[in-house]
């Protein structure tokens, strides 16, 4: 592959250096903006998180955490020594959880700065970290407790690293062994990285494989010591989703794909994003192969969870996504890697301008403020009215005199966690191993739509299981908004 001539002579990047203090300056203020966000909304963990606080709690209890149980989510083997942590402080403990994700959103925002300052300077840098923080999916995830933010943190930050230096080994294999605690992905890209590495003959090819192996050995043991099976969180993983009737024909998948992609970059900068891979390659911009190897083979394995029935999850994506961030910057700002007072340099920057022009209008017309407040402020709101509703005393009452039911595994570890009870004190309507009409509490979702036009976050679809009714023999107690709690002692 040739060189582009107007490529090969690179302006080095301190021609163009902003000042030392810019870069931290705009974290810090991204920070104090991510914590403002963290003190005005008080979300919490979503249903896989809460899970990692439950087990971690059932732990220090003295007993074995419930991986099997009843449609829960698969466990992620880091999550449980922060669990340890954090549960002890029950509620505040949560909040903490959600703090954490906020500062792997951080770590990744300074990670993209770093990267796409090695492709375009600091220029490049700062349209990186930007187009990132406005992927709002990002700052949703975080603000909900998704693992999947810190993952992203730690294979950007491994990326990072290697494109500065290649084949540094060392801070990339802890920084990928931690990723490959949280998402079994992560363990390909270390055993590609040992790969790379591993070219000077059969001893130092063993040497550097066994860290590519520490992520694995580790889960496998969790696994192994909590249900006796290994393979379980693999083997958990496809039968959820089987159960849950997730899959996607075959077909699909490419459609699917490609929504997913606009889902998490939007159009405008997926598009940019194909400019960027197109003129990188001409160029030869090494210090984005790193991210481009990380964005393919995350594609890859998307595609094979797809094939497992997990296609519709967009966050399986998300490395794919911060590839085509960062090549998009790179079409918006390589123009900083050529000589000042080109004609070419000229004709790029007002290229780039009229397309973050263009591209900031398009979204403007389809971006929704309020719909995005509203997201932070639903979940808060149908947290403190499900607490309220639970701590009636009539409703409490209820509560004692039997197993606690609800309709789906939906509301399961918010119940748990509330009234801090065992697997077995809050049961779903649609397990059909449960006994739905014995005496207890049953909480009951109402229609998903409120006054607002905003879906109820818990929504039980009509499956024809009767599953959405109180049991026969329970009376109403009382109504909220979005729910009912039935008894019967």
């Amino acid at each position: 592959m040739s060189t582009i001539p107007w490529l090969t002579p690179l302006v080095p990047a301190r021609r163009f250096a902003l000042r030392a203090w810019l870069p931290a300056l705009a974290l810090v203020l991204v920070a104090a903006a991510g914590l403002a966000i963290f003190l005005a909304y008080p979300t919490y963990p979503a249903y896989d998180s809460l899970y990692s606080l439950l087990w971690a709690q059932e732990l220090l209890d003295g007993t074995r955490p419930g991986f099997d149980g009843y449609r829960t989510p698969t466990e992620h083997p880091l999550l449980l020594p922060v669990g340890l942590v954090l549960a002890p402080f029950g509620e505040a403990g949560a909040r903490l959880f959600i703090a954490l994700c906020f500062a792997g959103l951080i770590g990744l925002v300074a990670a993209m700065y770093r990267l796409g300052r090695l492709a375009a300077g600091p220029v490049g840098g700062f349209v990186a970290a930007g187009l990132l923080l406005t992927r709002f999916n990002f700052g949703l995830l975080a603000s909900k407790g998704y693992l999947d933010v810190p993952y992203c943190a730690f294979v950007a930050w491994a990326m990072a690293l290697e494109a500065e230096r290649p084949k540094r080994g060392g801070a990339v294999w802890w920084l990928l062994g931690l990723a490959g605690l949280l998402r079994p992905e992560a363990w390909l890209l270390a055993g590609l990285y040992g790969l790379w590495l591993g070219s000077g003959g059969v001893r130092n090819r063993v040497r550097v494989a066994l860290p590519a192996l520490a992520a694995p050995g580790l889960w496998m043991a969790l696994d192994f010591a909590v249900t006796g099976n290994p393979l379980f969180s693999i083997q958990h993983t496809d039968a959820l989703a089987a159960e849950l009737q997730r899959e996607v024909p075959y077909g699909e998948i490419p459609r699917m794909t490609a929504s997913l992609l606009v889902e998490v970059l939007k159009l405008p900068v997926l598009l940019l994003a194909v400019v960027g891979v197109l003129v990188a390659l001409r160029g030869r911009v090494r210090p984005l192969a790193v991210p481009g190897v990380v964005a393919l083979v995350t594609l890859g394995t998307y595609l094979i969870i797809a094939t497992g029935g997990l296609a519709g999850v967009y966050r399986y994506l998300l490395l794919t996504g911060i590839g085509g961030i960062l090549f998009a910057a790179f079409s918006l700002a390589g123009w900083a890697r050529l000589p000042a007072g080109s004609r070419l340099r000229a004709v790029w920057m007002g290229t780039a301008v009229f397309a973050v022009l263009a591209g900031g209008g398009y979204t403007a017309t389809r971006l929704s403020a309020s719909g995005l407040v509203r997201q932070l402020e639903e979940r808060p709101e149908v947290r403190a009215e499900l607490n309220g509703l639970l701590a009636r005393p009539d409703v409490a009452a209820a509560a004692r005199c039997g197993t606690i039911t609800v309709p789906n595994h939906k509301l399961l570890p918010e119940i748990r966690w509330a009234l801090a009870l065992p697997a077995d004190g809050v049961r779903a309507r649609s397990d059909r191993t449960l006994d739905a009409s014995a005496p207890g509490l049953a909480i009951v979702v109402r229609p998903p739509w409120d006054e607002t036009g905003t879906l109820n976050v818990y929504e039980v679809p009509a499956d024809g299981t009767a599953i959405a009714a109180a049991p026969a023999g329970h009376a109403l107690l009382a109504r909220t908004r979005r729910f009912e709690a039935w008894g019967r002692c």
